[in-house]
């Protein structure tokens, strides 16, 4: 998961790239980078850390330029401590291209391969953004054949991109001295929308960020579909991809999104009530409303579904966390320790809300069980009787490959355990989880345009197909943060959906 800005202006575009992904911050807090463009002629800045650490004021000044792209970045493969996995990437010919990603290649190592053996083309970095920016170059550079770029070049580059790369991502790209040129997976897996002013036209990860900078929301990419802005404004649109269908990641409204943005035409927010109410009736099958006292959101992307179930329940909704704001979003920090130790530095508790009381606990989700131990823990400690523990989403029993930080089984506590061993685990009086078919009918009610979601951290449906075993295990090879040690609990079976 990363944040993507790209923008075409009359004027100087630092500040309002600046701006963008400051709104994007929550997808990715790892590295930021931005990249300007002023006679043809590239000036890029990135680094290690959170945006208004990366950018000062010396490095805002050496951005010149009416056009550019920006990136925030949380690691999920390759080398989360080197600075030159930090985008944007940039290649030298043809023309000069630098690029952002959002997302994440499931066949970035045979293209690796294709690259070295048969375009050519050199690879320096463990990122798969790399490998996608040198596919996009390669394809340019062999439908130009040193003549003039046209748009309709680049959509027959973007074409020949979709037929080689599998796996889920939402791309802006700089073309020097042409345009931007922005593309979406055929399954539209990950975000990316267009907004505009009367001098301005912005591409982004979500409607927050043109929102948030006064860009009127235009519309989102659709899945295949390329768009190119050129550097006087005119933009071109096509649709590149053989058999597009949309297919977005059901975690940006259940986690990742931010709650004032609006995907692919449903409002995050509402998804979040939905599924609140959703969770509601699943509540009421395990614990009596009677037996609880009190509903407590785990902060934050939980308030919406706990403030609905509670209304719903007839409870009292309490806010019994206070968060520190100052410190990152626990899900996205790479490695184990470092996460469990910062839930109490992110966290801490009113113990007034909880002594002698049954607490409902409400959280997202549950992926990794680390965060859910500690909050438990806090709880009893601070007094409470009984902690109840519900999560808006499903059981995360499976692999995501497409750019969420969570592809390692030993590190999915509901992977191969039951819900019974799940709560031992935890240590909580009671679990209670979302339904996966529950989720999608109340998230997809909200746009009955979308037949289908990838939920595969869910229900081990991978919407790209082809998904193998083998590419899990290269995957994890790779991955940020792993754990070389497997125990027999991670041993991955993929479901047999052919009924």
């Amino acid at each position: 998961m990363c944040g993507i800005v790209g923008v075409v202006s009359q004027s100087p575009v630092n500040q309002l790239i600046y701006d963008a992904l400051l709104l994007l911050q929550h997808r990715g807090q790892d590295a930021a980078g931005i990249v300007t463009q002023l006679n043809r002629k590239f000036f890029m800045h990135k680094a290690k850390g959170m945006v208004r650490d990366v950018f000062r004021t010396r490095n805002m000044r050496s951005l010149p330029g009416n056009c550019g792209l920006g990136q925030v970045r949380y690691p999920t493969a390759g080398n989360a401590f080197s600075e030159e996995e930090a985008q944007p990437f940039y290649v030298n010919a043809p023309f000069g291209i630098v690029l952002v990603h959002n997302g994440n290649l499931t066949n970035a190592h045979a293209l690796k391969a294709e690259l070295f053996n048969t375009d050519h083309r050199h690879i320096n970095t463990e990122s798969d953004s790399e490998v996608l920016l040198n596919v996009l170059a390669h394809e340019i550079e062999a439908t130009t054949r040193g003549m003039p770029l046209t748009p309709g070049d680049v959509f027959d580059a973007v074409r020949k991109v979709h037929r080689r790369i599998r796996g889920s991502y939402a791309v802006i790209a700089l073309i020097a001295g042409h345009g931007v040129l922005a593309f979406r997976d055929p399954h539209g897996i990950r975000p990316l929308c267009l907004g505009r002013t009367d001098e301005t036209w912005m591409l982004a990860s979500e409607s927050v960020a043109l929102e948030g900078t006064s860009h009127k929301f235009e519309r989102n990419v659709a899945p295949g579909e390329a768009v190119f802005i050129d550097l006087q404004g005119n933009i071109h649109a096509q649709q590149c991809a053989d058999a597009p269908v949309l297919n977005p990641c059901i975690f940006e409204f259940v986690y990742l999104a931010r709650p004032d943005s609006v995907l692919d035409g449903i409002s995050v927010y509402q998804a979040r009530l939905n599924l609140g109410e959703t969770l509601a009736k699943r509540v009421i099958s395990t614990v009596p409303p009677n037996e609880i006292d009190v509903v407590i959101p785990i902060p934050e992307s939980s308030r919406p579904s706990a403030a609905q179930l509670a209304q719903l329940l007839g409870l009292p909704y309490r806010e019994g966390f206070v968060k520190n704001r100052y410190v990152g979003r626990t899900f996205i920090m790479p490695g184990q320790s470092v996460r469990k130790k910062s839930v109490r530095q992110k966290l801490n508790v009113i113990a007034s809300e909880f002594k002698g009381r049954n607490v409902l606990l409400v959280d997202d989700s549950i992926v990794r069980g680390t965060t859910s131990q500690e909050i438990v823990q806090m709880a009893r400690e601070a007094g409470a009787r009984k902690v109840y523990l519900a999560s808006a989403a499903p059981p995360v029993r499976y692999p995501n490959v497409y750019g969420i930080d969570m592809p390692t089984p030993q590190e999915l506590v509901a992977h191969n355990r039951t819900v019974e061993e799940i709560r031992q685990i935890i240590g909580c009086d009671a679990l209670i989880y979302q339904d996966v078919v529950a989720m999608k009918k109340a998230i997809g009610v909200l746009n009955p345009a979308i037949k289908g979601f990838d939920a595969s951290c869910f229900d081990g449906v991978y919407v790209t197909g082809g998904i193998t075993l083998a590419d899990i295990e290269r995957l994890n090879a790779n991955r940020v943060g792993g754990d070389e040690n497997q125990d027999d609990n991670s041993r991955l079976a993929l479901p047999n959906h052919e009924d």
